[in-house]
């Protein structure tokens, strides 16, 4: 059966018809092109299909699309600058060489994104904990982690400034 339903992705605003049987995952990346959405797993335990609903971090693939009717939606794609710049978060991830394959990294930037919005400190074994539903074949984690705690650093030391 079709719903009518309406979301903002990444800043834009969608009206879809969409089964109420379809994941957001699906429709994210097959319906609305967002490839950063990685379907990995399809039962929430890779974290290859992070986004974020309403600023929490979910496993779009076992999140149905009907559930983000009136919510806002981002993906990797909408982190980009007014200019197609990368995001300090993305930066963070190439300068620290977290990046290997990729197939991770998308899931992993939206969840740091999270974790940075937060706007508190995490320590290395803190952020290893909320990482835990990401898998990553490539890395021992030591890549990412280092550039988790550098971004998530950098953030708190700014917004703590008098």
């Amino acid at each position: 059966m079709l719903k009518i339903i309406h979301m903002k992705v990444n800043g834009k605003e969608q009206e879809l018809a969409v089964d109420d049987r379809e994941s957001l995952l699906d429709t994210l990346r097959n319906r609305l092109g967002l490839t950063s959405v990685k379907k990995g797993c399809e039962v929430g335990e890779c974290g290859a299909c992070t986004v974020l609903v309403d600023g929490e971090a979910i496993d779009s693939c076992i999140y149905l699309t009907m559930w983000a009717d009136g919510k806002s939606i981002m993906t990797v794609e909408g982190l980009k600058g007014p200019n197609g710049e990368l995001s300090p978060i993305q930066k963070a991830f190439i300068e620290e060489a977290a990046v290997q394959c990729g197939f991770c990294t998308p899931g992993l930037i939206m969840s740091a994104v999270e974790i940075v919005g937060t706007g508190k400190k995490y320590n290395r074994e803190e952020l290893r904990k909320l990482i835990s539903g990401h898998l990553c074949r490539c890395t021992g984690y030591e890549k990412i982690l280092n550039a988790m705690e550098r971004i998530v650093d950098e953030v708190y030391r700014v917004s703590h400034q008098e």
